[in-house]
C-alpha cells in the first residue's frame, strides 16, 4: 500500500542508481520508489495522498552532524535571535521591544547566530546603546567565542562588582575605577561566557517542552530532519534528557536525534564514562531518539578553545594520560566517540593517543574529530587509517575575518581543507555547532561551503576549496548519516530509506549564489509524515501550540527561518566620526572604519578593534 506520492518535481535523490527523479512514493515511513511521474503514479491506490510539487526541488532531509538541540531547545523561546538582521539599529530596536515585555527576574538573551559584519554599520552595539535600549531588564549578548556584553541590570542581577575576581581563562573588562564595564572577554576559554549565561533564570518544565517543540519546527522550516546532539556543559545524563524523552514518548519529536554523552566535571570524566557504560549503550532508544556514543568533551584537559581572537592554546601535559584511560574504556566497550579539536597541533596529539590505544584494543567502531579547521593532510590520512571521520561546521563563516587577521589570508584559504578531506575519501559531515555562537541555519553553512564567503562577504577560499551544491547537500545528508551509524537508513531517497525529505522554496541547483542563504523548506517530511508546510502546503502543516511563555521572543518576533533574508552582506555605509560620534579615546584613537574596510586588526592594540575589549568602545 502506498501512503503518499509526490510528483511533478525535481528530486535530487543522491541515490547513484536513480540520481534524479520527478516523483517519489512513500509507504510505512520509507521510500518505496523514486522515478518518473508515470512510473510512480502507477503505484497509487484509493487511499494514497497525492502531492503536486509544482516543479520544486526536493532533497533528502538535512542532517546536522554537530549541534546542541537538546540544550538549545530548552531556552529557544526566550532567546532573541539576530540572524538576518541588517543593522545595529534594527537589532537594538528588537532588543528594546523584547526588554519591554520581559518580566522580572527574566533576562533578554542574544545567544549566537550573528556577526557584526552582517550589519550595515559593520560594528557591534555599544554598551551605552544596550543600556539605553534596556535600562532595567538584564541583558546578556554573546559575541562569537570571544566576549559577552552585559548591561547594568545584568551586572546587578549576578552581583558582579569591582571586587569580583577574574575567573581562570577569562577577563572582566573594567573602567578606570575598577568597576565592571559589562564586557566579559574569553582569554581564551569561553567558560566565563557560558558560566555567566547559566546564572539566568530557566523556563519551567512545561515551557521547556513547548520551547523544544518550537525549535524543532524552526529546524523543519529549514529542511532539517535529523541532528546529532554533541552534548554540552551542564547537560547531565540522564536527568537533562527528560524533555526530549517526554516528547518522544508522546510522539512529538519532529527531528530525529542521536545524542552523545559529554563529560561534565574536570577530574571526574573517567568516572562519568565508567558509570554511563553500565547504564546505556550506543543505539539504545529508537529511530527518533537514540544514544550515539561519547563526547564531544571526553576530558576537560583536551579542550582546545575555538576563539580566533586569542592565540592557539597549548594543552596541558597531563592531557594524554587522562585521555588515554577514557579512550581505552570506550574502545573496550565498543563505544563510538567524538572529540572537539580546532587545531592541527591538538589533533596530532589526540591521534598519538588513539593510535596507542588502537594498537592494544583495535577500534571496532567510528570516532569523530569535530571542527578540524587547521588540520593537515598528514593527520587527515591518519584519521582515515584509524577508521574515523571529520564533522565540519560553518564556524569560519562567523570568525573568518578574525582568523585571516591572526594567521593570514593564505592560511585561511583551506580552513578547513574541505576538498582535501573529500579527496582522501574519509567520511565528512556537515553541521553548525549551534545554537550558541553559530546559527542553526543550514543554508548559511551551504552558502559558505559553496561560495567560500563569510557572513560579511569576505572571500576566504578559492575554487580549489569550494564544494559543488550537490556535494554540499551530500555531506549534509549521506555524509552526516555515517556519524550516527545510520548510513544504511538515511541520507538518500533510495528505496527502503527513511522518507525524510525537504521541498525547497527555491531551486538550490539553479539559483544565483546570493539566493542560497534565503532558501527554506515549504514542505518537510519525517518518517513519511508532514512536519512542516508553508505557502501552497500550509494546510498540510500539523498544528503547533502557541509559543510559551507569551512574553518570549518566539511569541514576539518572526523566527530567523520566517524572516526575509538579506541576499548580500549589508552595505558598508557607516557615518563618519565627524558627524558627532563621541566614542573615541586617547589610547586607541578613532579609526572606526577599520572594522569594515579591512579584516579586523584585533592584534593591533592601537587600533579601534584592538583585542576587541576596549572600555572606550564599550563605554
Amino acid at each position: 500500500m502506498t501512503d503518499t506520492i509526490l510528483f511533478n518535481g525535481k528530486i535530487t535523490t543522491l541515490d547513484p542508481n536513480t540520481p534524479d527523479a520527478t516523483a517519489i512514493a512513500i509507504a510505512d515511513g520509507k521510500v518505496l520508489r523514486a522515478g518518473s511521474d508515470r512510473e510512480i503514479q502507477m503505484l497509487k491506490d484509493s487511499d494514497t495522498q497525492v502531492i503536486d510539487l509544482g516543479g520544486r526541488r526536493v532533497i533528502p532531509g538535512l542532517n546536522d552532524s554537530h549541534t546542541h538541540l537538546i540544550r538549545g531547545g530548552l531556552s529557544f523561546n526566550m532567546e532573541l535571535r539576530w540572524e538576518n538582521v541588517p543593522s545595529v539599529s534594527d537589532a537594538l530596536a528588537m532588543l528594546r521591544k523584547q526588554a519591554a515585555v520581559t518580566p522580572a527576574p527574566q533576562w533578554v538573551r542574544v545567544v549566537g547566530g550573528w556577526s557584526e559584519f552582517q550589519f550595515a554599520e559593520r560594528r557591534m552595539p555599544t554598551l551605552d546603546e544596550i543600556n539605553d535600549a534596556a535600562p532595567d531588564t538584564p541583558v546578556f549578548i554573546l559575541h562569537l567565542y570571544g566576549s559577552a556584553l552585559l548591561n547594568r541590570a545584568a551586572l546587578k542581577a549576578i552581583g558582579m562588582t569591582r571586587e569580583t575576581p577574574n575567573p581562570p581563562g577569562g577577563v572582566i573588562e573594567r573602567d578606570a575605577k575598577g568597576n565592571p564595564t559589562g564586557m566579559l572577554v574569553a582569554k581564551p576559554s569561553a567558560l566565563i561566557l557560558y558560566s555567566t549565561l547559566s546564572q539566568g533564570p530557566k523556563l519551567p518544565p512545561e515551557d521547556q517542552i513547548n520551547s523544544t517543540r518550537h525549535f524543532m519546527r524552526e529546524l523543519n522550516r529549514l529542511g532539517v530532519t535529523s541532528v546529532i546532539d554533541a552534548g554540552g556543559g551542564g547537560q547531565n545524563y540522564p536527568d537533562d534528557y527528560d524533555v526530549v524523552s517526554k516528547l518522544n514518548e508522546d510522539g512529538h519529536l519532529t527531528v530525529r536525534i542521536a545524542y552523545n554523552l559529554f563529560a561534565q566535571k574536570a577530574g571526574s570524566e573517567l568516572s562519568d564514562y565508567e558509570k554511563w557504560v553500565e547504564i546505556t549503550e550506543p543505539g539504545a532508544g529508537d529511530a527518533m531518539l537514540r544514544m550515539n556514543g561519547a563526547g564531544e568533551n571526553l576530558t576537560w584537559s583536551a579542550a582546545d578553545f575555538e576563539n580566533f581572537l586569542e592565540p592557539r592554546p597549548d594543552l596541558a601535559p597531563v592531557m594524554e594520560a587522562e585521555l588515554e584511560k577514557i579512550v581505552e574504556l570506550l574502545a573496550d566497550r565498543e563505544w563510538p566517540f567524538r572529540i572537539h579539536a580546532t587545531y592541527d597541533e591538538t589533533i596530532d596529539r589526540f591521534l598519538n593517543v588513539f593510535e596507542r590505544v588502537n594498537g592494544r584494543t583495535p577500534f571496532k567502531t567510528r570516532f569523530i574529530i569535530d571542527h578540524a579547521e587547521t588540520i593537515s593532510q598528514k593527520n587527515i590520512d591518519r584519521i582515515k587509517a584509524l577508521g574515523g571521520g571529520i564533522a565540519t561546521q560553518h564556524r569560519m563563516a562567523f570568525q573568518g575575518e578574525y582568523f585571516a587577521d591572526r594567521y593570514g589570508a593564505d592560511a585561511a584559504k583551506a580552513t578547513p581543507p574541505l576538498r582535501d578531506m573529500l579527496k582522501t575519501g574519509l567520511p565528512v559531515g556537515g553541521g553548525t555547532d549551534a545554537t550558541r555562537v553559530a546559527s542553526y541555519d543550514p543554508w548559511v553553512a551551504i552558502y559558505w561551503l559553496t561560495t567560500g564567503k563569510t557572513m560579511g562577504g569576505l572571500q576566504l577560499y578559492g575554487d580549489d576549496n569550494l564544494l559543488t551544491r550537490e556535494e554540499a547537500v551530500s555531506i549534509w545528508t549521506t555524509g552526516s548519516a555515517w556519524f550516527s551509524g545510520e548510513a544504511d537508513v538515511k541520507g538518500t531517497l533510495a528505496s527502503g530509506m527513511y522518507a525524510d525529505l525537504a521541498v525547497l522554496s527555491d531551486d538550490l541547483m539553479s539559483v544565483t549564489e546570493d539566493k542560497i542563504r534565503g532558501i527554506t523548506s515549504v514542505l518537510t517530511m519525517v518518517d513519511g509524515k508532514v512536519v512542516h508546510g508553508a505557502g501552497d502546503y500550509a494546510d498540510l502543516s500539523p498544528p503547533l501550540p502557541p509559543a510559551s511563555p507569551d512574553w518570549g521572543s518566539t511569541a514576539t518576533f518572526a523566527t530567523p527561518a520566517m524572516r526575509d533574508v538579506p541576499q548580500a552582506p549589508a552595505p558598508m555605509q557607516m557615518r563618519a566620526c565627524a558627524d558627532g560620534c563621541a566614542s573615541g579615546c586617547g589610547m586607541h584613537g578613532h579609526n572606526h572604519q577599520i572594522a569594515w574596510a579591512n579584516p579586523v586588526p584585533v592584534r593591533d592594540k592601537t587600533a579601534f578593534w584592538g583585542a576587541l575589549g576596549c572600555s572606550c568602545f564599550m563605554a
